[in-house]
């Protein structure tokens, strides 16, 4: 048992535990005691989910405050994966949505075939920081340089996503309301990537 504790409490960066990554979404709250929200390959995925915690939330965190940081998705498990693809029994709508060939959010894991769920690798997370809109966000992002491999963009009201890789691609995407991404409405940002 201590042992569990001891992966549990573990820091990821100067700020955040790998318990606060891995049980930080409305799905796994829903349903907390069906869900294992945990990495199986950790070697791998703790040391993505450091990475992205080292070079991404730990500066995003020390400039604008703990206080102010809120995770709304980071690491996704197996189980939080089958739950996201679900319905909600009570109201027939789709707990979350989930795209895990693309987006990062199972960092290393493997699937049942040996393969890793995202061949991209590296971690990703979705935050917002409270009393300030995304747009800005991604503003002071691109100022600073964060060494991001992809980063999403919803709406000046939603949470960002970002995620570290190797890669560094620094690829940036905005959404229509319907969930389809556009370059259209970032172009000065795409300008600021160089």
């Amino acid at each position: 048992m201590s042992e569990k504790l001891e992966v549990m409490t573990m820091k990821l960066g100067k700020h955040l535990t790998l318990e606060e990554f891995c049980t930080c979404t409305q799905t796994y709250r829903k349903y907390a005691e069906k869900i294992n929200p945990y990495p199986k390959n950790q070697k791998e995925t703790i040391l993505a989910l450091q990475t992205l915690c080292q070079q991404i939330i730990d500066p995003v965190i020390e400039n604008f405050g703990r206080k102010r940081f809120q995770l709304t998705y980071g690491f996704c498990s197996m189980d939080l994966k089958r739950f996201l693809s679900q319905k909600d029994p009570e109201t027939g709508v789709k707990n979350g949505r989930v795209a895990p060939s693309r987006d990062q959010h199972m960092a290393h894991e493997l699937n049942r075939n040996g393969k890793y769920y995202c061949d991209r690798l590296g971690a990703a997370c979705d935050f917002r920081i409270i009393g300030l809109e995304s747009d800005r966000l991604v503003d002071w992002t691109l100022e600073h340089q964060l060494p991001f491999d992809s980063l999403y963009y919803y709406g000046s009201d939603r949470p960002i996503h970002i995620s570290y890789s190797p890669q560094h691609r620094r690829s940036i995407w905005a959404f229509t309301d319907k969930g389809v991404p556009t370059k259209k409405g970032i172009e000065d940002w795409i300008k600021k990537l160089g």
